[in-house]
């Protein structure tokens, strides 16, 4: 549980500390957006008060608070079922991103109201009107990962011998 736990606050670190960089030092949330790396990495401001892509998004305070109840749910229910199934080092590092992000996250909803997104990334002609974070990114992964590594636990389980029993 201990990478788990350590990825979880890296995250959460570096999620926390670019939000403050680029919405405060940078004062993004003034200037709108600034090309940083132009058309692979821009920073363009985004307050998302709903879930992936802005779904849900909604300025009442009952949807941030049940969004807020979520997210901490979810990441109570990834580290009980980390934890149950004894699941090895990979699993705990998906798990890890998770936690971070959705931690990261549900910061920016009791600090702003809503999620700092900033990241913009378009190329070759595509325009991606959508803006993210590390926590995103850390979250998306994270799933990724689970669905990759939940089966590899750190234990051998021993196999059960079905309807082989006096034979």
């Amino acid at each position: 549980m201990r990478t788990l736990g350590l990825t979880a606050l890296i995250i959460l670190i570096l999620d926390q500390l670019t939000k403050w960089l680029v919405v405060h030092h940078m004062e993004l949330q003034r200037v709108g957006a600034i090309d940083f790396w132009d058309p692979f990495l821009n920073f363009r401001m985004a307050w998302n008060e709903g879930v992936n892509f802005g779904l849900f998004s909604s300025s009442e305070e009952v949807t941030r608070w049940a969004l807020i109840a979520v997210a901490v749910v979810i990441s109570v229910g990834v580290v009980w079922w980390i934890r149950r199934d004894k699941m090895g080092w990979k699993a705990q590092l998906a798990g890890g991103l998770m936690v971070g992000g959705a931690v990261g996250n549900i910061i920016d909803r009791i600090l702003y109201g809503a999620v700092a997104d900033f990241m913009n990334m378009s190329c070759c002609g595509i325009n991606n009107p959508w803006s993210f974070n590390i926590a995103d990114i850390a979250i998306f992964a994270g799933a990724i990962g689970l669905v990759i590594f939940a089966d590899a636990s750190g234990e051998k389980k021993p196999r059960s011998r079905s309807g082989t029993k006096g034979k």
